[in-house]
């Protein structure tokens, strides 16, 4: 009985939050070449930070503002991304999470050309706004 009562609790738990880290395919074909500058314009500005009610705009629910490329890129690199390293940085890890509580961008998720393109650019060290990124051969 006690089993039974455990069971039907925990089916309606949400979602644990994020793993630390999650695989990655590194030898994927991005939507876009893998610069801070496409990334935000693209992807962060265009689904996360743009307008006022974005999760992640001026005023958003997210914690943090993309609404400008450089505070974008700081605040990125303050704990969500870790250069070098996609599986173990979080903003990866959240856009791997179709149906996940703590998915991002909530609903709809990221292409898998997109959701490269992130995942290239955080391997390439996360390089910030108008910085180039080393050819995918000299990765």
């Amino acid at each position: 009985m006690c089993l039974a009562a455990l069971a039907a609790a925990l089916a309606g738990c949400p979602d644990d939050g994020p793993p630390a880290c999650v695989t990655v395919e590194t030898t994927c074909t991005p939507l876009y070449e893998p610069t801070f500058d496409n990334v935000y314009n693209n992807t962060l500005k265009a689904g996360c930070g743009s307008g006022l009610d974005a999760c992640h705009g001026a005023t958003g629910a997210g914690k943090m503002s993309l609404a400008d490329p450089a505070a974008a890129h700081a605040a990125l690199l303050d704990g969500r991304v870790k250069p070098g390293d996609p599986g173990c940085s979080e903003v990866i890890v959240r856009t791997d999470a179709p149906g996940k509580d703590y998915q991002m961008p909530p609903g709809t998720a990221l292409s898998a050309a997109e959701r490269c393109s992130l995942i290239l650019w955080v391997q390439a060290g996360a390089p910030g706004p108008t910085t180039a990124v080393a050819p995918r051969g000299a990765l």
